[in-house]
């Protein structure tokens, strides 16, 4: 009798040990590779949804609006070139350690001396611990968008960096695999390639909900069909934005929810401005007159309420300083293209035109098709290419190995119109993913260095508007829409701050804060 009680104990203590005390709930999502884990070199959308997950940072977006609110700062000020912020009480980083004003100058030290990811953001930019919980930012020149940057500077624990750097002076081999924030989510594990496995940090100094997600995968480089048959048998919550709009209509009318993010960017076809033919102006103003942006909006509608983009006015996005007004829609023009021809100094019979497009991104082989179908109407011969995105990346960085054209779309990574523009086209930053281009003009120079000073929104619209209208006279790129991200996703999820224009933050990427995320089922 004492023998079957005690066995009956021991596989009831048997049982709890192997089945959890609650149903844990997991989100699961894809992204295009490669998932930089490094905060420091973070640019492109995967890796955002690492930094805004795994780091803080000073301030936020105000979800809803404009502006910007205090975050790992509590409050802040601004004295000419200088800015002095004030830490809130009582932050940890995930490791136990304290939040300190070392720890700020640390990152913007960080971030400046490897030069990565949006760095130039900070360049003239120096620190200074004013005690434990006021740090003090010293601008060499007036940058109008500084409070807008912080929301690209996030905030590193220094006292671990330091204990795991190894011979690595700024421990970029910890960071590329491991995290280092306060962030409402810890990294359990983490390949570049294949995916990133984030948990919820119930320590986090603003609470995370009951019902936001316990686990995270973020799965990197998923087909189409892939992320379509695991969202309808249920294994599979939110997709990329860079599913075909078929999919996406198919998963809709399946019953999947779509959920949007107004983007600040827009869609480029980018001109190697350093490679015959695209050297002439006029070459670039007739590929860019022969483009049919009508057939490319209708290409990206999912459904009669849902579009993935709008037509484009010009070089600024609207609703950013400096856009054209609806009036100005960009349209084909194959007249106005001959014209241009007549007037290039080279024969474009001449040459094979190389249209790149992200092996990642199936939409843009269809961009592709539609513009070698355009310029085939003026006698232009082009050839498409299949290019991985880590690829892409790596041919970018010399002019000579950079295609004719190349599909990419790029975002303000701060909301300010400076951080998409300038990361783009000014004269100091080529040879990266944004800047295929490899411009270099005195008067773009001229215009973005006084968007970035502004003394008021009016100067900045100013200078943004006689931006916009070089960018059009020069034709560096063709504007292909304006975009918004699309999501389709199941109807486990709710996420708020993409389906409610009240709590969305206007940045992109920041809608993916899990902590704001709730499992329904």
């Amino acid at each position: 009798m004492i023998r079957n009680a005690l066995l009956t104990a021991a596989l009831t203590a048997a049982t709890a040990l192997s089945s959890p005390a609650f149903s844990e709930t997991v989100l699961r999502l894809d992204e295009v590779a490669v998932g930089e884990l490094d905060p420091a070199k973070a640019s492109d959308y995967a890796d955002s949804i690492l930094m805004f997950n795994v780091y803080d940072t000073l301030v936020l977006p105000q979800q809803g609006g404009p502006g910007h609110v205090p975050h790992l700062a509590s409050a802040w000020s601004a004295d000419g070139s200088t800015y002095t912020f004030v830490l809130r009480d009582g932050v940890t980083f995930q490791s136990g350690n304290p939040l300190r004003a070392e720890d700020v100058v640390y990152s913007l030290e960080r971030n400046q001396a490897l030069g990565a990811g949006l760095s130039y953001l900070f360049g003239g930019v120096s620190a200074e611990a004013v005690g434990e919980s006021t740090v003090k930012f010293t601008l060499d020149s007036a940058y109008a968008p500084f409070v807008a940057s912080l929301v690209r500077l996030p905030i590193v624990d220094k006292a671990l960096v330091e204990a795991n750097k190894g011979d690595d002076e700024w421990g970029e081999a910890f960071l590329s695999a491991n995290g280092a924030g306060s962030g409402a989510y810890t990294v359990s594990s983490h390949n570049p390639q294949e995916e990133t496995v984030m948990a919820k940090n119930n320590a986090y100094f603003l609470g995370v909900a009951e019902a936001a997600p316990d686990t995270v995968r973020l799965r990197y480089g998923l087909e189409a069909a892939t992320v379509r048959t695991l969202i309808a048998q249920g294994e599979h919550d939110i997709s990329s934005q860079w599913l075909p709009p078929e999919v996406m209509k198919a998963l809709a009318d399946d019953g999947a929810q779509l959920l949007t993010e107004s983007g600040t960017g827009a869609f480029y076809f980018k001109m190697n401005t350093t490679k015959a033919p695209l050297d002439d102006v006029n070459c670039r103003l007739a590929l860019a007159s022969a483009f049919d942006y009508a057939t490319a909006i209708q290409m990206i509608a999912i459904t009669d309420d849902v579009s993935a983009g709008s037509p484009s006015t010009g070089a600024i996005p609207m609703g950013m300083f400096g856009a054209n007004g609806s009036e100005m829609v960009q349209a084909q023009d194959l007249d106005k293209a001959r014209a241009y021809l007549d007037a290039c100094k080279y024969n474009l019979a001449d040459f094979d035109i190389e249209v790149s497009w992200i092996a990642e991104v199936p939409l843009e082989e269809r961009f592709a098709l539609l513009m070698q179908s355009n310029f085939t109407q003026l006698g232009i011969k082009s050839h498409i290419k299949k290019l991985p995105w880590a690829l892409f990346a790596e041919q970018v960085s010399k002019p000579e190995n950079t295609p004719h054209i190349s599909q990419l779309f790029v975002n303000a990574v701060t909301g300010d119109p400076d951080t998409l523009l300038y990361g783009m086209y000014h004269s100091s930053t080529p040879g990266t993913w944004q800047s295929p281009e490899y411009l270099s003009d005195a008067e773009v120079d001229a215009h973005l260095e006084a968007g970035r000073t502004g003394a008021n929104d009016a100067a900045r619209e100013t200078a943004y508007a006689s931006l916009n209208a070089r960018l059009m006279a020069i034709a560096p790129t063709i504007y292909g829409f304006d975009r918004q991200s699309v999501f389709a996703a199941s109807n486990r999820v709710s996420v708020p701050a993409l389906s409610d224009p009240s709590m969305a933050f206007g940045l992109d990427g920041m809608g993916f804060s899990f902590r704001l995320m709730e499992m329904v089922e």
